[in-house]
């Protein structure tokens, strides 16, 4: 049976500054807590779930028993972010992250996506291919926000987010020259494959700031042949790496 107190704890992780206080994050529904057990750079802080999800998983939660809180659906529906909770909810420590080439090739800028389902959606794209790192402006969506893990479906194990400056992010690396996604831009007609690069997203609504379009060395857009005056930020992410990414760094399906 939960207790008061750890209602209120868990409670208070829906907000970035309690995440970010107790350094770990919440993740919810039983296909993303069985990726982040089994990941090997996440760790099991707490798990409350339902007698029959603690059952059919007992072999994973071998030798981590003294963490997990048996608790009934009723309960779940008293501690879950979601608005139908499902059968498990999990605290973990962030993910660490080795340094040891992850700025190699291409990386993504993101430059005030603020809606946590498109970070999360570009999350797991950049997954699919391959991207190592995302780095976010500080007005960015927090990616442990509980619905950006959920969107990201377990991606953030393995694509390191951080937040910085772009201004002063793009000017510190002169060698990777940035691509920027703009509806001014040229239209992508042919893949160009990145050995190195930076991809820059803008906004949702208001795009790239223009201060950051200016460093940019190329504008380049998706070639449109309907009437949709534009597309979806994480629509338009997973198109042009799909033409940026070099085809030996394509993950497999």
């Amino acid at each position: 049976m939960l207790v008061s107190t750890q209602v209120k704890y868990i409670q208070s992780l829906g907000h970035k500054k309690f995440r970010d206080a107790a350094g770990v994050f919440i993740a919810e529904g039983p296909k993303v807590v069985l990726e982040l057990l089994q990941s090997g750079n996440c760790t099991l802080v707490q798990c409350f779930a339902t007698p029959a999800w603690i059952e059919l998983n007992a072999r994973l939660l071998q030798g981590r028993e003294d963490l997990v809180f048996e608790i009934e659906e009723k309960e779940l529906k008293r501690i879950s972010m979601l608005v139908t909770p499902n059968q498990v909810l999990a605290i973990f420590k962030k993910p660490v992250f080795s340094e040891a080439g992850v700025e190699d090739g291409l990386i993504l800028l993101l430059d005030t996506i603020q809606d946590p389902g498109n970070l999360g959606t570009i999350l797991r794209t950049a997954d699919w291919f391959g991207i190592r790192r995302i780095v976010g402006s500080v007005e960015t969506a927090d990616v442990f926000n509980p619905k950006v893990v959920q969107s990201a479906m377990g991606s953030l194990i393995r694509v390191q987010m951080t937040y910085a400056d772009l201004g002063e992010y793009i000017l510190s690396r002169p060698d990777f020259p940035v691509y920027a996604g703009s509806l001014e831009g040229e239209d992508l007609l042919e893949d160009m494959p990145l050995d190195k690069g930076m991809l820059l997203m803008g906004n949702e609504s208001a795009g790239i700031h223009p201060v950051l379009e200016k460093l940019a060395y190329m504008r380049i857009r998706i070639p449109r042949r309907g009437s949709a005056e534009s597309l979806n930020v994480a629509v338009a992410t997973g198109i042009l790496l799909s033409r940026l990414v070099p085809v030996i760094q394509k993950q497999s399906p």
